[in-house]
């Protein structure tokens, strides 16, 4: 399972856990957060939605 087959439910009822914003699937296998920016990644299909594995964009 790749990134882009995180299914369209999932990603509507996940949010960030630092902010409670809405996650966007971005080109690479990562989730990016409308609010506060973290970016989240995805791994072998699934969000990885810890903070201290999100990074902040460059």
């Amino acid at each position: 399972m790749s990134a882009a087959e995180i299914s369209p439910e999932l990603l509507a009822i996940i949010v960030c856990p630092a902010c409670k914003g809405e996650l966007t699937l971005t080109d690479v296998p990562e989730l990016a957060c409308g609010g506060c920016g973290l970016v989240y990644p995805v791994r072998d299909g699934i969000p990885v939605l810890l903070v201290d594995e999100a990074r902040k964009p460059a």
